[in-house]
């Protein structure tokens, strides 16, 4: 299928996932172009995506130089070294990959406006994935309270490499119900009221789980 074929067929499934449920917040999708040309990004964004990702500075630089900064909401996706920072956050709109105090400090040091974050949490507590641990959320987000450059508007978590469905499903259910005590406390720094979760082998079940931004490469850009 074509690049414009892709796109619409994933618009469908996310569709007839979002019909599930009983959410009333549309699904974000990001175009996750780490791995692509920026050739090939402008075809996304020409078949109406709106929203890019990357997770390298050097990959977002080469995407802006050919895009434009304003072509589309630009996304940092990876994990952001904290010597990378000034490359970075003043040249995107979401940050997915909050999930160190430090990374924190230096966001606030370099940032000219505040950014919006996800949070990274460790649902699965696989030692090969990063973030906070979920017992470790609230006293984090009480810390991040100090640096007025951060923003958190939601949670974000990656599920295991498995065909197990409730596995996945767990992951990111467990992520909605830490999602859902954070936005109870209504923190003025910490809204959190979206959950970045689902890529492209399981945004479909992240998205009947609650999901507001899924992070989908691999089927949108495969021929």
């Amino acid at each position: 299928m074509s690049i414009s074929e892709n796109v619409q067929h994933v618009h469908q499934k996310m569709k007839q996932a979002y019909e599930k449920t009983e959410q009333n917040k549309q699904v974000q999708l990001i175009g996750v172009t780490k791995s692509v040309s920026s050739e090939v990004a402008a075809e996304l964004l020409k078949a109406g995506v709106t929203a890019l990702g990357e997770n390298r500075p050097e990959g977002l630089a080469d995407k802006q130089a050919a895009l434009g900064r304003t072509a589309c909401e630009w996304h940092f996706i990876g994990t952001l070294q904290t010597r990378k920072v000034r490359q970075v956050i003043d040249r995107i709109d979401v940050l997915h990959s909050l999930d160190r105090l430090h990374l924190a400090e230096e966001i606030n040091k370099r940032a000219k406006q505040p950014v919006d974050c996800f949070v990274q949490v460790n649902v699965s507590g696989e030692e090969s994935k990063q973030g906070i641990h979920p017992t470790d959320i609230h006293s984090f987000l009480h810390e991040v309270g100090q640096y007025p450059m951060i923003r958190v508007i939601g949670l974000m978590t990656m599920a295991p490499l498995t065909e197990d469905e409730q596995t996945i499903r767990s992951v990111f259910r467990s992520l909605r119900h830490l999602r859902d005590e954070v936005a109870a406390r209504h923190l003025p720094h910490a809204p959190c009221t979206e959950l970045s979760m689902g890529m492209s082998s399981d945004y479909e079940i992240a998205i009947e789980e609650g999901a507001t931004y899924v992070r989908v490469g691999t089927v949108l850009v495969q021929r």
